[in-house]
């Protein structure tokens, strides 16, 4: 196996800086291997090229599972870190129960094959509805009794991270989406993770596929999945596709100095920001462990990073903090998130 770089996210747990996204491998979002025999060699192909950290969910279907069985197939088990959410379903968020939250944890160690999760990022959807209390009492319980080791966030707010933070959750990371294209974290975030040990783990770096050389001098794509869609209307945040295509001209000219391409460029930027330990990638539809790895020894330069900020100087941030468009009941990022999906998870 080859080294790859690591951070530690907390005393005693490293991670990979480049983290295995699995929510490729769920029906809903499509594009990964076809079979479960080759989703098990793209795991490892990544395990080998020293990308031991995997990301999944107990709502992508199949992905805990599977991940199960390749750890099982490994002759030191240990030797990968895997880390699920708990996303519970919107429209329920009122009726958990200690024992419903302690089925969906010992749920994901039955499919993991762990006694003890790696890192569990929960997630709320209304902070109006009661019961987020009830579900991190639940979680620090879990972790006290050693079913559960690191506890992290996904898609909160900066205001709700420091709330838990002070109330003596101790989140150690929080799931975000973050780009070049999606500044948000800077707005807030940043700060919180200078002042507590709590680091950022970005996901949509690539913009689920928009920043790559596919997208530059093109006119925008006519017909979109769900995930492009997402990204889309992050472009139409920013100023829309001209603004959206002077950055991918920049981003072709430091990819052009470097023989690399634009998506290293804007996934290494991620990488380099204040407050990332590490960047999820999504496994994709051929093998990408090699590109992957080298993302790592990418080096971009001052001028390379004095170049994008000079661009990023014109072009807007979305407004608000992370995840607040996506809150908004009447805006339009809302409308294609699917908001129910614990009961696509519930066979063991």
């Amino acid at each position: 196996m080859h080294n790859a770089a690591r951070v530690e996210l907390a005393p005693g747990y490293s991670i990979c800086r480049i983290i295995n996204g699995c929510w490729q491998l769920t029906p809903d979002h499509g594009g990964g291997p076809a079979t479960h025999r080759q989703a098990l060699e793209r795991f490892a192909q990544l395990y080998d090229h020293g990308l031991t950290t995997f990301d999944c969910a107990d709502i992508y279907r199949g992905t805990e599972a599977l991940l199960g069985r390749f750890r099982r197939s490994l002759p030191d088990p240990d030797a990968i870190q895997v880390h699920t959410k708990l996303v519970p379903d919107k429209d329920t968020l009122d009726q958990l129960t200690d024992a419903s939250i302690d089925a969906i944890i010992d749920r994901s160690r039955r499919r993991l094959a762990v006694e003890r999760l790696d890192l569990v990022q929960f997630h709320w959807w209304d902070y109006a509805v009661a019961g987020l209390d009830r579900l991190v009492e639940r979680l620090l319980n879990a972790q006290h009794h050693g079913k559960i080791r690191l506890l992290g966030v996904t898609n909160f707010d900066s205001k709700h991270v420091h709330k838990l933070l002070l109330g003596g959750a101790n989140i150690v990371s929080v799931q975000a989406q973050y780009s070049l294209l999606d500044r948000r974290p800077q707005r807030h975030m940043r700060t919180l993770c200078e002042e507590h040990p709590v680091r950022i783990l970005p996901y949509g770096v690539l913009a689920g596929g928009f920043l790559s050389r596919r997208y530059l001098g093109a006119p925008p794509p006519s017909t979109m999945n769900r995930s492009l869609q997402k990204y889309r209307l992050i472009i139409d945040e920013i100023g829309g596709w001209d603004v959206f295509q002077r950055l991918l001209e920049v981003l072709a000219r430091i990819a052009a100095r470097h023989q690399t391409t634009i998506g290293a460029v804007a996934a290494r930027w991620v990488l380099d920001q204040d407050g990332v330990a590490g960047i999820i990638l999504g496994i994709g539809t051929t093998p990408r462990a090699q590109q992957n790895a080298a993302l790592l020894d990418l080096v971009l330069s001052d001028e390379d990073h004095g170049e994008l900020d000079a661009h990023l100087a014109n072009q807007a941030i979305p407004p608000g903090d992370m995840y607040d468009l996506e809150r908004d009941a009447d805006g339009p990022h809302t409308r294609i998130i699917k908001t129910n999906l614990q009961g696509a998870g519930t066979a063991s």
